[in-house]
């Protein structure tokens, strides 16, 4: 399913901000040296004044939101506590804990959370099958398992249709012949284990995400590659394609034997060879 758009926040920020000098005078003054460094760390550039300072009051509502449930967590009310990472200047921005598969990606501004998930899977089969453990082109699955089977590109798609697409066109390329882009390319002809399934998409996540808020509507494609307890609590390891900022280094632990928490149980697929 379709992840969160990176770009679209944008076109909400007319109503918000009635001018830029009304929107300046609510920012924290005291925040500005941290709001520096955090951009400082995360790459973070914005092309117009407006943009920035729509960013900014974002950034510090989330992250006033991180300092209060840490002062809750500090009391005992919750189990987990939260840090800023890189989505923190987004609405509903992201807080991350402070705590065979191949390295991370980071899917970008393009809803190819899908595409990760299927080669995720696919490329554990792989190795099961023949020892040999080869990163796999989610963006060949982008640029051609498109209409025909159900597929948007970076709209969204379905890993059990990736699966389909694959098998139709006699395998999938590498990723090393045909890397991520973030985007829809021109098209080209591309020549038991963990498994590929979707989620409620997460805006906070905690070491073993377990909220009763999370509902069985998922959203988001990812991978689950094990399981496991922790401190008397079972959980799956999932892996996500949104970079090391998200989780734990790119991974989060939620919660198992909880009632399809997040609807993690509900699509799960993973292809044979």
């Amino acid at each position: 399913r379709r992840a969160p758009p990176h770009s679209a926040c944008w076109l909400v920020w007319v109503p918000v901000l009635c001018s830029l000098a009304m929107a300046q005078m609510h920012k924290d003054p005291t925040l500005n040296h941290h709001w520096y460094l955090w951009k400082k760390t995360y790459g973070k550039q914005y092309k117009e004044e407006n943009e920035e300072v729509a960013r900014r009051l974002i950034w510090e509502k989330n992250l006033k939101f991180v300092m209060l449930h840490n002062l809750e967590h500090s009391m005992g009310m919750h189990s987990y506590d939260l840090a800023m990472n890189h989505l923190g200047d987004m609405v509903g921005g992201l807080q991350i804990p402070r705590t065979g598969v191949l390295r991370l990606h980071r899917q970008g501004s393009c809803g190819a959370c899908w595409a990760f998930s299927a080669v995720g899977a696919l490329e554990a089969q792989l190795k099961l099958k023949t020892g040999q453990l080869v990163s796999l082109s989610a963006q060949n699955l982008v640029d051609c398992s498109t209409e025909k089977y159900g597929n948007k590109g970076c709209n969204g798609g379905f890993m059990t249709e990736a699966f389909q697409y694959i098998i139709d066109n006699n395998g999938i390329d590498s990723e090393a012949s045909y890397p991520y882009q973030a985007k829809v390319c021109p098209k080209r002809i591309g020549v038991p284990g963990p498994l590929a399934t979707v989620i409620k998409l997460l805006t906070h996540v905690p070491r073993v995400y377990d909220d009763p808020s999370c509902t069985d509507k998922v959203n988001h494609g990812v991978l689950v590659v094990g399981y496991g307890n922790l401190n008397g609590k079972d959980y799956w390891l999932v892996k996500n394609s949104w970079g090391l900022h998200f989780g734990e280094e790119g991974y989060i632990r939620m919660a198992r034997n909880s009632a399809n928490h997040c609807g993690i149980a509900s699509y799960c697929s993973y292809p044979e060879i």
